[in-house]
């Protein structure tokens, strides 16, 4: 079903109560869409040890070893799912897509990761490695750091430890499956 307006200062409420309604039936095709993201990782190393599909299963799988919750799984395999997109602004495209499945702090973690690896390697460019420290006193301080630290930047290890895209598909689906509203 459609609707017949060409402006949306044109549009009735019927109008958008059938778009909501075709929206929300359609919800599924994001898991298809994130999924399928995450999968053409496969396809970029940029001269890392593992592609960047794998960097993502072993961050994720180290998270869900570790007893994290099921948002913060579910944002530690699509943290860089951005760079199927563009690699140097990777982590505001990640945090956007995953924004409305996660809490704020998880959403803001990721955003800003980056900056939390910087500790890691922004040396090596002539850059800040306390770029952290520019969100000490966040909320989600700590979250980013343990994030970071102890399943982000350890996550480039060939015989890792690697659970499958498939074995979270269903986390994948459940989350995408009720958005928030921002």
């Amino acid at each position: 079903m459609t609707t017949s307006f060409t402006r949306m200062d044109r549009s009735t409420a019927e109008q958008w109560a059938v778009i909501g309604a075709e929206s929300r039936a359609n919800q599924g095709r994001v898991a298809d869409r994130l999924l399928g993201l995450l999968a053409s990782l496969a396809d970029i190393t940029d001269g890392f040890a593992v592609d960047q599909l794998t960097h993502s299963l072993q961050t994720a799988t180290l998270a869900e070893g570790a007893g994290a919750d099921e948002e913060l799984v579910f944002a530690s395999l699509c943290h860089d799912v951005g760079k199927a997109i563009s690699v140097p602004n990777h982590p505001e495209i990640g945090a956007a897509i995953i924004r409305p499945y996660v809490r704020d702090e998880v959403y803001l973690a990721i955003r800003h990761h980056q900056d939390f690896q910087g500790r890691h390697y922004y040396h090596h460019f002539g850059g800040d490695p306390d770029a952290r420290e520019a969100y000490r006193g966040e909320p989600w301080f700590a979250l980013a750091e343990r994030f970071v630290d102890e399943w982000d930047q350890v996550a480039f290890d060939p015989a890792g430890p690697t659970e499958s895209l498939e074995h979270f598909e269903p986390l994948v689906r459940e989350l995408t499956a009720r958005p928030r509203l921002l």
